[in-house]
């Protein structure tokens, strides 16, 4: 599906605010990436929950401990045995390595799914960041284009409106038009003030969003050709979405996390063994007593453990974890159908930003003829001032409309891609090749 898109009226938004410093798409995106604090937050959030991935691990590893001891024992006989003080010292190092244990098994196992939960998290964090910087982005443009025809209108007009008092003074036409004029010339310089207004609105969210101030995006070349390489159907992408979605994937692995809580549950019936080792060093100091010895023990033996009741604990832990286990399942149903509707809802919007450009294309061409028709119409009397006027209004309006809808359609195309999961930065640097340099 392609798309040509007619040169922009874009000297006078150049003009307005100049293109020496400008920054292309890519490069405040970087810019955000380095800024943004809910993308530094995902950031973070996936550090963390790697190294909780690695906790996971030492459930099926060995433990170790050491343990001391000091006494002094003063030794007070009234027998023939004398009187004595000793110190005692003792030492143990003792080791453990579970050999079967369900219930570390599966809590392995889902500190493993936080791996995948962790790169899902980013990857949405990532494409959310995209998306905001390119709203952003555009919406700059779109202000800065809008000023730039509101401007021009002015400008034609204040020719209009002084067309208009000379014709007055020589005495062809009436002061009507005159009046006309001069209501249209007020309405379009109020419409200018609210418009410089949305523009330097519009420039300080980008400036926040990306962290460097007095931004100047790039806008669209002219004669630029937009290649809209769109294929399939909307079920088409609906299915890929519910594939690929980091939505999906969160919500998928949520459920297999509750799938291993069951497991932990159920483990509450099973038994466990671990292999187990100590070695343990006493030492006595002076002391005269027969039986005072130093000793060094080690031992190695199996720990075997069997649960036999649990005051139901365990059974009512099963039925909680199973009805745990239904819920996760519909809420990924719930994501599933989120996402595929979302997908399905940008793809028909970005069809429907495909004929509105063109339609407003088409629409520029016709004000534009409308607008010389009526000129020449007031030229030869057969067409009043206002009849000028509002062919004047009609035709900025719909390039106003146009412009807009040309980086709407670029906007939609990336939160197609976002909806659908597959949203990367190559997408980006392809928009970002059809701006200005």
């Amino acid at each position: 599906m392609k798309l040509r898109l007619l040169p922009l009226t874009l000297s006078l938004a150049a003009a307005l605010t100049g293109t020496a410093q400008a920054q292309s798409l890519i490069q405040l995106f970087e810019a955000a990436k380095g800024h943004d604090a809910v993308y530094k937050s995902a950031q973070s959030q996936y550090q963390a929950n790697l190294a909780k991935a690695e906790q996971a691990k030492a459930l099926l590893r060995p433990t170790a401990g050491l343990a001391a001891t000091l006494s002094e024992s003063d030794f007070d006989s009234k027998t023939t045995v004398p009187d004595a003080s000793y110190g005692t010292r003792n030492a143990t190092i003792s080791a453990s390595q579970p050999l079967y244990r369900p219930a570390n098994q599966a809590a392995f196992q889902q500190g493993m799914k936080q791996v995948g939960l962790a790169q899902a998290q980013l990857k949405l964090a990532e494409q959310e960041l995209l998306v905001r910087v390119s709203q952003a982005y555009f919406d700059v443009l779109t202000a800065q284009e809008s000023l730039a025809f509101v401007k021009a209108q002015k400008a034609a007009v204040s020719e209009q409106l002084a067309a208009a008092k000379r014709n007055f003074e020589v005495g062809t036409s009436t002061i009507t038009d005159t009046r006309e004029a001069q209501a249209r010339f007020d309405l379009v310089s109020a419409q200018e003030i609210a418009t410089e207004n949305d523009l330097r609105v519009k420039k300080l969210a980008l400036d926040q969003s990306v962290g460097i101030g007095n931004t100047q995006p790039l806008g669209l070349r002219s004669g630029t050709n937009l290649f809209q390489a769109m294929t399939g159907s909307a079920d088409t992408w609906a299915q890929q979405a519910v594939e690929q979605s980091a939505n999906v994937a969160q919500a998928r692995i949520g459920l297999e996390v509750a799938q291993l809580e069951i497991e932990k549950a159920k483990a509450g019936h099973q038994p466990t063994l671990d292999l187990t080792a100590t070695y343990g060093a006493s030492r006595f100091r002076n002391g005269n007593l027969s039986s005072r010895s130093d000793n060094n023990i080690g031992t190695i033996g199996l720990s075997f453990n069997l649960p036999l009741y649990a005051g139901q604990a365990t059974q009512n832990r099963i039925q909680e974890t199973t009805a745990l286990e239904e819920k996760a399942r519909h809420d990924l149903d719930a994501v599933q159908r989120a996402v595929a509707q979302a997908t399905r809802t940008a793809f028909f919007g970005v069809q429907s930003g495909l004929g509105q450009v063109k339609a407003l294309e088409a629409a520029e061409a016709s004000s534009q003829s409308a607008l010389d028709a009526n000129k020449l119409g007031y030229q030869v009397g057969v067409r009043i001032n206002i009849d000028v006027l509002n062919s004047q209004s009609q035709l900025f309006q719909t390039k106003r409309d146009l412009a807009k809808a040309r980086y709407d359609l670029l906007l939609g195309q990336l939160k197609l891609r976002q909806a659908a999961g597959v949203l990367k930065m190559e997408d980006v640097q392809n928009i970002s090749a059809l701006l200005a340099n």
